[in-house]
């Protein structure tokens, strides 16, 4: 007997949610297609409310150990075509298009920690001392969550995703998580797992995870995805691969409008300028450089290939979509969002 965890995408708008239910397995079973209730979580009307759960990752569950599984699904309409909420599709379309480019990602997850209306590490009237000692900070009176940021890490770790670190970020209570490098679908089937884990475990503290992109109004920093990628040409060690990655800096430039309508709720307050952003409605691209749209590290200048970073996706944006939307606008024809 196996308890399986069938988690999926919601409908909630302007950002998903996820919902998770237990299917119970029996003489090793493989994890089937199910069902559940759409009109409930944004995805169906009340007359015509099935919805299908179709597994696509499937690994072991960290929370209840043993045999059990975590399976993340996709939604699928009652004639098994793509629910309209499913982005996965067409980010499994774009990275099948576009196999011959190898192309590989790194996310840079960043989140908020909050506990009775607040992140942790926020007195319960005003603020805490400016930004400057928390970051990549030890110490009671400089990182907060971090039980909770070691379980996470641990039980990431124990279901096989492909986790590359965690960080104290610079605001108290907000700390990051990074995956890869991977390909496009792994990255976001990933991050999904991750943030489901997340949630789970800061559930049995009484404490909420935020992606919102800026948590505290103020002087103090939002919450982004920043999103590494590069293409074997990219990587390219005869030395050709900087023309390649400069190329795609540029390619990035002359989509923004795109980039920025699906790279999450509240882009607009996150990317002004300040706090290591470039305005949300400018672009521009510069080695080492935390206050462009897209950095490219000073270690990829100097070897002359390597990867860009496109520091503008939110914290809550979809990964389908960032992962889809870099590797049309960097290897290929446009496509319709």
């Amino acid at each position: 007997m196996v308890k399986a965890e069938y988690i999926w995408i919601d409908g909630t708008k302007p950002t998903p949610q996820l919902r998770s239910k237990t299917k119970i397995l029996y003489d090793d079973d493989e994890p089937p297609i199910w069902g559940f209730d759409g009109s409930s979580t944004n995805q169906a009307d009340g007359d015509d409310s099935d919805c299908v759960l179709n597994p696509v990752f499937v690994c072991k569950d960290p929370i209840r150990e043993g045999e059990n599984l975590l399976v993340l699904c996709e939604v699928l309409n009652t004639n098994m075509s793509p629910h309209e909420s499913n982005t996965r599709r067409g980010c499994v379309a774009a990275c099948q298009e576009h196999r011959e480019k190898e192309p590989l990602f790194g996310m840079e997850q960043e989140y908020t920690l909050y506990k009775d209306g607040r992140p942790l590490g926020f007195p319960k009237s005003g603020y805490p001392g400016p930004q400057g000692p928390y970051y990549c900070a030890v110490g009671a009176t400089k990182a907060y969550g971090r039980t909770i940021v070691e379980k996470h890490l641990e039980a990431c770790l124990q279901a096989g995703l492909r986790m590359s670190g965690i960080n104290a970020e610079v605001m108290p209570g907000q700390w990051e998580f990074q995956i890869g490098p991977v390909d496009g679908i792994r990255v976001a089937d990933h991050i999904w797992m991750a943030r489901w884990l997340l949630e789970r475990i800061a559930e049995d503290y009484d404490v909420d995870v935020s992606y919102a992109a800026k948590p505290i109004k103020g002087d103090w920093n939002g919450a982004g995805c920043h999103t590494n990628f590069s293409t074997n040409e990219m990587r390219d060690t005869a030395g050709e691969g900087y023309s390649y990655i400069i190329a795609a800096a540029g390619s990035l430039g002359k989509n923004t409008a795109a980039h920025i309508k699906n790279y999450g709720v509240g882009v607009e307050e996150r990317l002004t300028g300040d706090h290591e952003t470039c305005a949300h409605n400018e672009f521009r691209y510069g080695i080492s450089d935390r206050g462009a749209s897209v950095r490219i590290p000073w270690q990829v200048a100097q070897e002359r290939k390597g990867y860009l970073e496109d520091r503008r996706p939110n914290a809550n944006c979809d990964p389908y979509v960032v992962a889809r939307l870099i590797i049309q606008t960097i290897c290929g024809k446009q496509r319709g969002i």
